[in-house]
């Protein structure tokens, strides 16, 4: 069936040079055609190679046979040009979509800065929604994305500063300037005028594509939780802090700025697997509700919620559900779970330390705790093993003190 497929393909495209006049243009255009077609088919099964290379490999094939194609026939130098042209859109529409859809973000930049057409194709959502999840998806969350929707609303009202303004203007307007960004070859000007009516070449604000480049050049700080902050600091360890996250593309790095409250309010250099994205929609100086107190047993991995003080935002931290003094740990004759105090333990703690356990009561657990140990909010039972085993894989390497 496929070689069935493949052979019309190459017919139909082969079939459409009959209509040249000149002898000479009908073999090189028939010969590009199969050029193309064959080896859209070939790479098709290479999809680790795709991309880049794929555009650049196509705009070579089109370079070189308009370059052969010209200095043929006896026509006019300018009958010869208007006649050799050959364009990407003349590709069938199944085929030009597979190839824009295996374009990377870089990719997709270059070929929308080629005309207009393709512009309106290469900005399209569906081509863009995979790259953002591919690359934002571990700490996007629904809390960055109504951020986003509340900047895009508010942008409508001033001018847009998510992406850096030059005086040229237009579809290669505001990156150019980004030299060491991937993406500096796709200068879009996204600022809003003040009568918020945008021009035909701007990027619409609301698309995908313009939330991802705004990602990119780190102008759009977002919501997510950072584990251990200030760089894995012995007051911080294996805890989780919600911050405004902004990308610095050039160390594929983060910035994050957590609240005026602690001891230091900015971090630089924070890598991909220190974030996450909240596992719970509770804003930090919030309690959250505990839905799993009744659940909870000896052996349970947790989150709770924890601050200095009332002033000061929760951090998430993860423990463990201890035995009872009274219980001897036997499996076989535990009672912990059907009793109304619940033991958690924070191992990472010696066990003379204060920090190393503390009881909360499974039926009417609120916040509890005082200004000298600090108070414990809602728990959160880890259900999933990804969640457990980032947790161990962030276990330091001694007690804390």
């Amino acid at each position: 069936m496929l070689l069935f497929l493949i052979s019309c393909f190459s017919f139909i495209l082969l079939s459409k040079s009959f209509s040249f006049n000149n002898i000479h243009v009908r073999i090189m255009k028939s010969e590009w055609r199969f050029s193309i077609s064959s080896f859209l088919v070939s790479s098709w099964f290479q999809k680790g190679r795709l991309g880049n290379t794929l555009y650049c490999q196509l705009i070579s094939i089109l370079t070189t046979l308009k370059k052969k194609m010209m200095g043929f026939g006896s026509k006019s130098k300018a009958e010869n040009e208007e006649e050799g042209r050959i364009c990407l859109l003349d590709l069938p529409e199944l085929t030009l979509e597979c190839i824009l859809d295996r374009l990377s973000p870089a990719g997709l930049c270059s070929m929308a800065g080629v005309c207009s057409s393709l512009r309106e194709r290469c900005i399209s959502d569906h081509l863009w929604e995979k790259h953002m999840k591919q690359k934002w998806g571990q700490v996007i969350g629904a809390a960055a994305y109504r951020e986003w929707q509340w900047h895009m609303a508010s942008s409508m009202k001033k001018p847009n500063t998510l992406l850096p303004q030059t005086n040229q203007k237009g579809f290669l307007g505001s990156l150019t300037n980004i030299k060491s960004w991937p993406f500096s070859c796709f200068a879009q000007n996204l600022e809003s005028n003040s009568s918020c009516q945008q021009r035909k070449t701007d990027l619409p604000i609301r698309s995908i594509m313009s939330w991802y480049l705004s990602l990119e050049t780190g102008k759009f700080w977002f919501p997510a939780q950072v584990y251990n902050r200030e760089n894995g600091h012995a007051g911080f360890m294996l805890s989780c802090y919600d911050a405004k996250l902004s990308y610095d593309f050039k160390t594929d790095t983060f910035q994050a700025r957590y609240s005026p409250h602690g001891r230091r309010t900015i971090e630089e250099n924070i890598t991909w697997d220190r974030l996450r994205v909240p596992p719970v929609d509770t804003p930090s100086y919030d309690l959250h509700i505990s839905d799993c107190l009744l659940d909870l047993k000896p052996g349970d991995h947790i989150e709770i919620q924890w601050r200095r003080n009332k002033e000061f935002p929760y951090g998430w931290w993860y423990g463990v559900v201890g035995h009872l003094e009274s219980c001897n740990g036997n499996e076989h004759h535990c009672r912990c779970q059907y009793t109304d105090t619940v033991i958690l333990e924070f191992k990472q703690y010696p066990a003379s330390s204060r920090w190393r356990k503390t009881m909360i009561n499974r039926k009417e657990h609120r916040e509890v705790g005082n200004e000298a140990d600090g108070f414990y909010g809602g728990i959160r039972k880890l259900y999933k093993e990804e969640e457990i085993s980032m947790w161990k894989r962030l276990w330091p390497n001694q007690d804390l003190e």
